[in-house]
């Protein structure tokens, strides 16, 4: 029996492909190529305090949870200090310090930021948190905070 379950579990892995973080990688999910996301009121050389205020904005597209497949939706990612050229496009994006996971599909976000000047990017991912194809990615931004 374990065996039968160990080689379908082989044949399965081997018709998919194993990305670095060792999770099966999937298509990108499409979108709609006029969809954008974008910071609200909050502007490029923006001086704050903490805590700091960042909502998120998208047109073109709908806010989903992480794990609801549905068509033309997503869930936000915050990169802080972070150059979005430098995501693997194909994996889902990594979640730490710098890669902030809005899954419940919030919009907003009120944190403490360390002191001095920070880069924001936005990052819109499908279901699995793999970026869009193409990806949805805003402009970054850079803040100090005072």
């Amino acid at each position: 029996m374990h065996t039968k379950l160990i080689m379908a579990a082989m044949l399965a892995i081997s018709a998919s492909t194993l990305t670095a973080t060792g999770v099966i990688a999937q298509d990108r999910t499409p979108a709609p190529v006029d969809a954008q996301v974008y910071f609200i009121g909050l502007e490029d050389g923006a001086t704050v305090s903490n805590p700091v205020t960042i909502a998120f904005g998208l047109t073109g597209m709908g806010i989903a949870p992480a794990g609801i497949d549905a068509a033309d939706t997503g869930h936000h990612h915050l990169l802080i200090n972070v150059d979005p050229a430098t995501l693997d496009l194909n994996d889902g994006v990594p979640a730490d310090d710098n890669h902030i996971h809005f899954g419940g599909g919030q919009t907003e976000v009120t944190r403490d930021l360390p002191l001095g000047t920070h880069t924001l990017a936005l990052v819109l991912a499908d279901h699995a948190h793999i970026p869009h194809d193409p990806p949805i990615i805003s402009e970054m931004i850079t803040i100090t905070v005072e």
